[in-house]
């Protein structure tokens, strides 16, 4: 009583839970009964869980398109207002209904040491021809730009010293009809 705070469901996806804004000298576990309280690496791996993009690593400025990034699963795109740069581009990809590859939750087969992985790394087929881009990652977990059709086929990437098995899922939270 008496203090503010704003309590929202995330609007990117129900399972990206809620957001809570509050005075900084407040307890979120003072609000939220029951609540655990985790750090921003706890955040991020949940994230990389979930497959949901967030800022320039996942979504390189001028390389990330915004249906490759599933934003129109994420209240990030609106078919009925315009205008935005890319919008004729992004609406014929829509309405056309082929988008061939998508950011994808990813695993490793055993754990990455953070930052090991350069940026847009190649992911390999197990022939070596390219599956997608990394994007970012903690650990086994980690998000990355693929083709659908390469994604149940065994995946790799090359890290420095070794070749690592990866394997990528479509999270449950995407639309049944997702599979375009």
């Amino acid at each position: 009583a008496g203090e503010r705070l704003v309590l929202a469901p995330d609007p990117r996806a129900a399972v990206m839970g809620w957001r809570l804004l509050l005075p900084k000298e407040a307890s979120p576990l003072g609000v939220v009964a029951g609540g655990r309280l985790g750090d921003v690496r706890d955040y991020h791996r949940h994230r990389y869980q979930q497959g949901i993009p967030e800022g320039v690593q996942d979504l390189p400025p001028g390389v990330a398109l915004p249906l490759e990034s599933n934003l129109a699963y994420m209240n990030g795109i609106s078919f009925t207002k315009g205008c935005y740069i890319g919008q004729e581009l992004t609406a014929r990809t829509h309405h056309m209904g082929v988008i061939r590859k998508r950011l994808l939750p990813i695993q490793f087969s055993a754990p990455i040491p953070s930052g090991s992985i350069p940026e847009g790394a190649d992911i390999l087929t197990e022939s070596g021809k390219s599956a997608g881009k990394f994007r970012a990652g903690d650990d086994e977990l980690g998000i990355a730009l693929l083709r659908l059709a390469n994604i149940n086929e065994p995946l790799y990437l090359n890290v420095p010293g070794r070749k690592v098995k990866l394997t990528a899922t479509i999270p449950e939270w995407w639309p049944k009809t997702a599979s375009k």
